[in-house]
């Protein structure tokens, strides 16, 4: 990609994630290139790469529009990770050395001092870190069917849009979740640590359907 095709697709992200432009809506070149101030071609780049990204769909002879999903949907992606992550997660306690639980206390903590609301809030860096924290607990149960089956269940624009969607108490439960995963895997107890995981799947899940029928008005 053109430097200007990578600085009209990191806007357009911000945009998306933001909910300035919501999901399912239209999203053409032309008013696209005015806004941004570029030509039609770095905006046409940038949609094939947030298409690539889940985050906009192209549909032939009709254009470009913000993905969106239905109610059902999200209920079946969130249904698919309750079943699988925190069983996941209680593998991974027994498997994690004192190094492996200090990595995660300092991602939890760090998504503490980004994600928490104030001044210094910044959304977006917490997907890479959430990203990390989950991924971590994964590699660690060592259960590559169940890990290739959660890898399906989870939608990356799912996950980016997810936290940009939180309120302030559901944001704070969030992130207060990593840290008690941490606590129970410190204690060496499978089932708080599942525990904990099923209800930050819930907390996600409560958040994702109640955008989801606000959009399509469900």
């Amino acid at each position: 990609m053109t430097r200007a095709s990578e600085r009209a697709a990191g806007t357009m992200r911000e945009l998306i994630l933001s909910g300035d432009f919501a999901a399912g809506a239209r999203l053409g070149e032309a008013e696209l290139a005015e806004r941004l101030g570029v030509s039609r071609t770095p905006v046409r780049e940038a949609l094939t790469r947030l298409a690539a990204e889940g985050l906009v769909e192209i549909i032939p002879n009709r254009g470009a529009r913000v993905s969106s999903w239905t109610v059902a949907e999200l209920e079946g992606v969130f249904e698919l990770r309750a079943a699988l992550e925190p069983r996941l997660t209680g593998l991974a306690v027994p498997r994690a050395s004192a190094a492996d639980t200090a990595e995660l206390a300092d991602l939890a903590h760090a998504m503490e001092r980004v994600g928490l609301p104030g001044p210094g809030q910044d959304l977006d860096a917490i997907v890479a870190l959430n990203r990390a924290f989950h991924g971590r607990l994964v590699a660690l149960a060592d259960h590559p069917a169940m890990a290739t089956a959660l890898a399906g269940a989870i939608h990356a624009p799912i996950v980016l849009r997810n936290f940009h969607a939180y309120d302030d108490a559901s944001l704070r439960r969030s992130l207060s979740h990593h840290v008690e995963i941490v606590a129970a895997i410190r204690a060496g107890d499978p089932a708080w640590a599942q525990a904990v995981m099923t209800a930050h799947i819930h907390n996600a899940r409560a958040v994702m359907v109640c955008v989801a029928a606000e959009e399509t008005g469900v």
